[in-house]
């Protein structure tokens, strides 16, 4: 499927409210989502058949665009009950319902599941509103022992050096404005963006 095509498609989702600002819920737009999972396509990870599973699914908005670029399974992985049941309104309103799974799971250090999936693809939450928010998903990343794509700030430092440390091939590939709506009390501007780096993450 054609990368404007792709867009499209997602961005006529049902979207969530968005309002827990703990969980950092930052929606990604159909542009920036179709863009990114076409290059995943391009590194050979997102192929046909495959299984992904939706790390912090939101809408299920990457979950989605893994199907429609050929995906047999998808896994999404939400701890926002609402959320879910956006995200069970999507897969439905598609017809992807017979190969999804939803698990309406908080991902924290002290619940860290192990998955049957071929690929993660996340995009965690970036620790603004509480450090190290993000450290659960990518440990549930290493546990799992399967290659990952991430989005994340394109400052950040860690995600190298956590699994760079347990012997990972890592890779930066991109960069790209994210835009923020003012879905939050301390938002001051209607939209925003910011910069969101893209990293391929894969045990050796």
């Amino acid at each position: 499927m054609r990368v404007r095509k792709l867009a499209i498609n997602l961005s006529n989702l049902e979207n969530h409210s968005s309002k827990n600002v703990d969980l950092e819920q930052y929606s990604i737009d159909g542009d920036l989502a179709a863009k990114w999972l076409s290059d995943i396509v391009s590194f050979g990870d997102l192929k046909k058949d495959c299984r992904v599973t939706d790390l912090g699914a939101g809408n299920g908005i990457l979950g989605i665009g893994a199907f429609f670029l050929g995906a047999e399974e998808v896994t999404f992985i939400e701890s926002d009950s609402e959320a879910c049941k956006i995200i069970n309104n999507n897969i439905k309103s598609l017809a992807f319902q017979n190969h999804s799974k939803i698990y309406n799971i908080h991902i924290d250090n002290h619940n860290i599941p192990i998955i049957d999936t071929d690929l993660i693809i996340t995009n965690p939450p970036w620790g603004r509103q509480k450090e190290k928010a993000d450290k659960p998903f990518l440990q549930l990343i290493l546990d799992n022992y399967k290659t990952a794509h991430i989005l994340h700030n394109s400052k950040a430092t860690h995600i190298t050096n956590f699994f760079q440390n347990e012997g990972w091939e890592v890779e930066k590939y991109g960069e790209a404005d994210f835009y923020l709506p003012a879905t939050y009390s301390h938002h001051k501007r209607q939209r925003g963006k910011t910069e969101a780096g893209f990293w391929r993450v894969s045990p050796t």
